[in-house]
């Protein structure tokens, strides 16, 4: 039922494109840290930079785990799942990498993207090479439709500059310290850089 694949082109990489809302996991090297699972959905966040690189815009939150795990080890799964159309389930399982605003790759990769990331508080850019590209059938995956994407954030974070959006992070517990008590976003948080 599942296939393998040596990168990300033709259609599979048009069905991750296509694609409105995709999952990241990450965990800690402890047993006992915890997992961590998140949606990721923002409309022109996500880009296929090559055949086995993607990245994602890392927006503002009340946490920082998935940074924090990539810090830590770098492991991460992304996950689409189809839910108009054909069924499909795709993963990429690879390493991650937050780049963060003071780093000199940072204004290369936010020019890639095609949404305005202003609104949204961006933190950082997570890059992912992919060492593992598989999917699998998704018969029990539900049929839902999308919409348009909840304004709800971009009108929370738009009000924000760089000095208030930092001081919003330093006030969160789980920003600059995991839940598991690792290293999560360097604070304070820089200046934001042009696209470049």
């Amino acid at each position: 039922m599942g296939k393998t694949y040596a990168r990300i082109d033709g259609r599979l990489r048009t069905f991750i494109e296509e694609q409105h809302i995709f999952f990241t996991a990450t965990a800690p090297l402890g047993g006992d840290g915890t997992v961590n699972l998140s949606p990721k959905g923002v409309s022109g966040s996500f880009v296929v930079l090559d055949e086995r690189t993607v990245a994602y815009l890392d927006f503002a939150g009340s946490n920082a785990e998935t940074v924090a795990h990539l810090r830590e080890n770098g492991r991460i799964t992304l996950m689409w799942c189809a839910f108009q159309g054909p069924p499909n389930i795709v993963r990429v399982h690879g390493h991650g990498e937050p780049v963060f605003r003071d780093d000199p790759r940072f204004p290369e990769l936010l020019g890639r993207f095609p949404v305005d990331p202003a609104p949204h508080g961006l933190r950082a850019i997570i890059v992912v090479t992919a060492e593992l590209i598989r999917d699998t059938c998704g018969f029990a995956v539900p049929y839902m439709s999308y919409e348009e994407d909840r304004p709800l954030h971009a009108q929370r974070f738009a009000r924000e500059d760089d000095t208030s959006l930092s001081e919003y992070f330093d006030k969160k517990e789980h920003i600059a310290t995991s839940m598991d008590g690792l290293p999560g976003l360097p604070l304070p948080l820089p200046v934001m850089p042009t696209a470049g």
